[in-house]
């Protein structure tokens, strides 16, 4: 019996201080300040913060004849305390510093890669000089929201995302003037294919994209507050060589896939959606972007922000209407000079 006794005192010393260990320092009573969020001016600025998960507040237990009974069998409460804390977290935002130090097999399944770099406040401004340009450009919506019919009419709702963490912009460059500045987007990984599903449960493609952004702002230098904004062109969510499902195509494939006699019968119901689902188009539309500055780093030239874009989503080459998808998001850039060499 005193050795059962013993060998349930050494687990529950070593449980005892494992949880002590995975506990880590003492939680403040008081939750920090949050910092004030910033408004933009077209759709209303916007800038998501990660939620941050709060440890759980234990309670000393009373003591009693039994009580190394409940600490063993608190075993589980122990264990699950530790999965919670080991178990992988959502990724954190990090510096374009910090990310260019780590290694693939850091960054791969970190979620990381779907991050876009976070702004060290340092110094009030960045200023632009002629032929400089902006380098590894990143965007990455926090939100989703489709416009589409209800029982009060057109609007928007909020939308779960489907395609995992892909659909981040990144590495986008171009060239950049000052007095007003003016942004021209060239290069890049500047499209993302998305799918979102509504509250209804229908699934809804869209091509997250800037192709081609042209976007000014009053002045010479980005600063805090600063805003600007421009359209980008929005390429067709498939290209001309896609099948459908009934195998029709725009350059290949069945040219239709319903008996003459259904095209050529007396009257016109239904004629016309047959008719654009059979005849393949590369739509193209336009989209529009604006985006407010809250973060500058005058030592590195690295600016930071909030973006809300609105654009068309997919018509599945001419089938469908398009709709109106919103993004809220943030974004981040480097302003660097045109000798700049990497």
């Amino acid at each position: 019996m005193a050795r059962l006794v013993g060998v349930a005192a050494a687990s529950l010393a070593l449980f005892g201080s494992s949880a002590a260990f995975l506990s880590g320092a003492p939680a403040s009573s008081h939750a920090p300040p949050h910092a004030p969020s910033t408004a933009g001016s077209m759709m209303g600025a916007w800038e998501a913060a990660l939620p941050l998960e709060g440890e759980p507040a234990v309670s000393a237990s009373s003591q009693s004849p039994l009580s190394w009974v409940a600490s063993v069998l608190g075993l589980g409460a122990v264990l699950g305390l530790a999965f919670g804390v080991l178990a992988p977290q959502p990724a954190r935002a990090i510096t374009a510093e910090q990310f260019s130090q780590l290694t693939y097999a850091q960054v791969r399944g970190s979620g990381l890669a779907n991050r876009c770099p976070t702004v060290d406040s340092v110094g009030d401004k960045v200023e632009v000089k002629a032929g400089s340009k902006i380098i590894n450009m990143c965007f990455e919506p926090k939100s989703f929201a489709v416009e589409f019919e209800t029982d009060k009419g057109k609007e928007f709702a909020t939308t779960r995302l489907t395609t995992r963490q892909t659909y981040t912009l990144a590495f986008i460059e171009g060239k950049l003037e000052p007095n007003p500045v003016t942004f021209s987007e060239s290069d890049g990984m500047d499209f993302a294919a998305t799918t979102v599903k509504l509250p209804d449960g229908e699934y809804q493609p869209f091509l997250f994209t800037v192709k081609g952004l042209v976007a000014k702002g009053e002045g010479s230098a980005f600063k805090p507050g600063f805003t600007w904004g421009g359209e980008f062109n929005v390429p067709s969510y498939r290209t001309g060589g896609f099948l459908d499902p009934k195998a029709r195509g725009m350059y290949l494939g069945y040219d239709q896939a319903v008996a003459l006699p259904a095209l050529q019968a007396d009257g016109s119901a239904g004629q016309a959606e047959l008719f654009r689902a059979t005849n393949k188009v590369f739509d193209q539309g336009k989209g529009a972007i604006e985006m407010e500055v809250n973060k500058v780093n005058a030592d590195l030239g690295e600016i930071g922000g909030v973006f809300v874009s609105k654009q068309p989503s997919d018509t599945d080459m001419g089938a469908k209407a398009p709709r109106t998808v919103l993004l809220k998001g943030i974004f981040y850039g480097k302003v660097v000079e045109k000798d700049y060499v990497r």
